[in-house]
């Protein structure tokens, strides 16, 4: 009987310490991103069944599902400079939509493409794994108000794929679909090549000819039932928008099957950690580019190797900032200690949970506004910084969208109601409070509300507090902005490297400070798709050897190219 005690108690403790260190393995995991563009939680695992998503819906029940995951900010470049760096945008000056291509009516009001220049001991966070080993690839969207660091991926295009990797080595992978995107919901709806055919072939030239011109057909019945949301009219024009987006959904969908069956038929599925994510809010008009939930909340599932915590549900707070700390802490490496978020998950997970989130919106295209927000589980507030403003801005890309020409034309015919106005107002308040339980399309502003005064106080301290702290760069005027980081208007180049030996070693240095050094050996790495290797210690020389370097701080240009060739 005694045998069987001590037996049972030794038992337990293995199962404890086995689950409370479930996510911990010597062998570290592979990770894979996918990512869908411009899609709120319209699924079915987040509440909506409009229509069926087998593939995310086998995640999210093999996984867990995180329900409050927001956005930095409502828009695309905004956003991922806050997921590849850790850092709000407002704090690097990456707020503006967007710095690097200008819409033709932002440069007839001379604004000037550039890149931001983030602090120099910012790096991306792929960056960060290929120095630890990991071989870091993307497909293929960029993006991230500045040129990638050339040391950022070991390749980034439509051919970049894990199965390129060196054999047995560790890979960190993103997709990202590009068909739920806003401008797929334009006249004419033409089909995407993301993906199809997968992967292409790189020795064809211009094989996504063959989808040119080809529209795409509903891969949903037009006779499903949608949920119209209030601030939008219930008519034929804003249902056969909404139904595209839910059919790029679905197509979206299958291409997420493709993936993972890919990585299932290469024996990887229980060595990789599976994250799916959207980049912000939805794709229609009051969703897209706005602070309001429908425009910052998105959608994440996390499928853990082995199953693990499979069919949970996470209702912690979590921002775009937490991801690169998050991925850091999940393969067991230490994120740095600039970083904006923490951990969630992982062996650095972080003590104490996320209370508020902060999100900002700034320039779009060719028009200024300036509006913070900071939201905890149940409540939001918007600082108005231009209250003289309205909310709708008329933007040129936004009004290629069938749905928007309506809602201008109704507008101008008087036949909007009282929710669907609001967007339209000719001025703001400067402070508004909602409640998003009560009021989830956050139409009712409470800030008047003496019951939640208090509330009020709080989030508008935290308003402040965030500013402060990661010292807002919004309330430099972009001009201003451009010149902190391309004097007189030219962009900086990176200096090239330093190369130098020591006892049979080669050692690189670099006189701009943050930057990174790369090289390639010109046998065998000088395949235009290849990224540059990063140095992270001494080389040993060959004789004859042939070593080609380059050097780059994020924002600036990359240095010109170094040759070294060993004679000895």
């Amino acid at each position: 009987m005694m045998h069987t005690i001590k037996s049972s108690i030794v038992l337990l403790f293995i199962l404890f310490f086995s689950c409370s260190n479930r996510l911990k393995t010597d062998i570290k995991p592979n990770v894979l991103w996918l990512v869908a563009e411009d899609l709120g939680p319209y699924l079915p695992s987040f509440g909506d069944s409009t229509v069926a998503t087998p593939n995310l819906d086998r995640l999210a029940k093999e996984g867990v599902r995180y329900n409050n995951v927001f956005s930095v900010s409502g828009v695309c470049s905004p956003s991922r400079s806050a997921i590849v760096t850790g850092m709000y945008p407002t704090s690097i000056g990456a707020h503006h939509m967007r710095t690097l291509s200008q819409q033709p009516a932002a440069k007839e009001r001379g604004l000037m493409n550039y890149e931001v220049v983030p602090p120099p001991n910012v790096k991306m966070v792929s960056q960060i794994l290929r120095e630890e080993g990991y071989y870091c690839t993307n497909n293929k969207k960029e993006d991230y108000q500045f040129y990638k660091s050339v040391l950022a991926w070991d390749e980034s295009s439509i051919f970049a794929h894990w199965r390129n990797r060196p054999q047995d080595s560790n890979f960190f992978s993103i997709f990202n679909f590009g068909v739920t995107h806003e401008s797929n919901l334009w006249d004419p709806w033409h089909r995407q090549f993301d993906l199809d055919p997968f992967p292409p072939d790189r020795n064809v030239g211009k094989w996504w000819e063959q989808f040119a011109g080809i529209e795409k057909p509903l891969y949903v019945s037009e006779n499903i039932d949608l949920n119209i949301p209030p601030y939008l009219p219930d008519n034929s024009i804003v249902r056969k928008d909404m139904l595209r987006m839910y059919s790029n959904i679905v197509e979206m969908d299958e291409k997420v099957g493709l993936i993972v069956d890919q990585l299932e038929e290469d024996g990887l599925l229980e060595k990789t950690i599976i994250v799916f994510y959207t980049d912000h809010g939805g794709p229609l008009p009051r969703q897209k580019r706005l602070l309001y939930d429908s425009g910052i909340k998105v959608p994440m599932i996390i499928r853990y190797p082995n199953k693990v915590r499979a069919g949970e549900v996470d209702e912690r707070m979590i921002s775009f900032v937490d991801f690169a700390p998050t991925l850091l802490s999940l393969i067991e490496i230490e994120p740095p200690d600039y970083y904006h978020g923490s951990p969630f998950e992982g062996i650095f997970k972080s003590k104490n949970e996320r209370k508020y989130i902060h999100a900002a919106a700034d320039r779009f295209d060719e028009y200024y506004d300036q509006i913070r927000a900071v939201r905890d589980k149940r409540y939001k507030y918007l600082r108005n910084y231009k209250p003289d403003k309205p909310y709708y801005l008329p933007l040129e890309y936004r009004q290629k969208m069938n749905t928007m020409q309506e809602l201008l034309h109704l507008e101008k015919e008087g036949e909007l109601n009282e929710s669907q106005l609001q967007w339209f107002r000719k001025s703001k308040p400067e402070e508004e409070l909602f409640d998003t339980f009560n009021d989830p399309h956050e139409l009712r502003n409470l800030a008047n509300n003496t019951s939640l005064k208090e509330k009020l106080n709080e989030l508008k301290n935290e308003c402040d507090k965030w500013i402060h702290n990661t010292d807002d760069k919004g309330f430099m005027p972009e001009t201003e902005l451009i010149e902190m980081f391309w004097p007189n208007k030219k962009q900086p180049r990176t200096k090239k490297p330093l190369i130098t030996t020591y006892d049979g070693m080669l050692h690189a240095t670099c006189e701009t400070e943050g930057a990174g050094i790369g090289y390639k050996y010109r046998n065998v790495d000088m395949q235009p798709h290849l990224g540059w290797k990063p140095y992270t210690k001494p080389l040993k020389v060959e004789k004859g050897q042939e070593i080609e370097w380059i050097a780059h701080r994020i924002g600036f240009l990359p240095s010109l190219t170094k040759k070294y060739k060993s004679d000895y």
